[in-house]
């Protein structure tokens, strides 16, 4: 005797029929988001040359200032591109990708001033690029 209630099995139907990379695809919006204010934050503390940064460090390219005022462009870029995600185009999702490769890419070139949060960035990265080259692609309801 089963005492499942026909709305309930219903509803977790439609749960199953969902698009599976919706998920991910909101994933990484709010990473993306999140990063973005992230970068900002920290960019801006590394135009004020912030005691945070590693003092008197060799970088690939320029100084720390240039860095700084790199990841506060990137950041800003980052928030349009994550409500670019958001409103559900094409445009965004390859907008998203670019925009977080080159993330990726300027965190590992920023190691020399933060290590661990270059490469905590880098990983957050990785994982937007991975949800919206993966599921990016697949129709959405609007």
């Amino acid at each position: 005797m089963s005492t499942i209630n026909p709305d309930v099995q219903r509803q977790s139907d439609t749960y199953a029929s969902a698009d599976p990379g919706a998920g991910w695809i909101l994933f990484a919006g709010i990473m993306l988001m999140t990063v973005a204010v992230l970068n900002v934050i920290y960019g801006i503390a590394a135009i004020g040359n912030s005691k945070f940064f590693i003092a008197d460090q060799k970088y690939i390219i320029s100084d720390l200032k240039t860095w700084g005022w790199v990841t506060v462009i990137l950041g800003v870029v980052q928030g349009f591109a994550a409500l670019s995600i958001w409103a559900g185009n094409q445009y965004g999702r390859w907008f998203g990708i670019i925009v977080a490769s080159l993330s990726a890419i300027g965190a590992l070139l920023s190691i020399p001033a933060y290590p661990f949060w270059s490469l905590a960035i880098f990983s957050v990265d990785i994982l937007i690029v991975y949800g919206l080259a993966a599921y990016g692609g697949q129709h959405r309801p609007v």
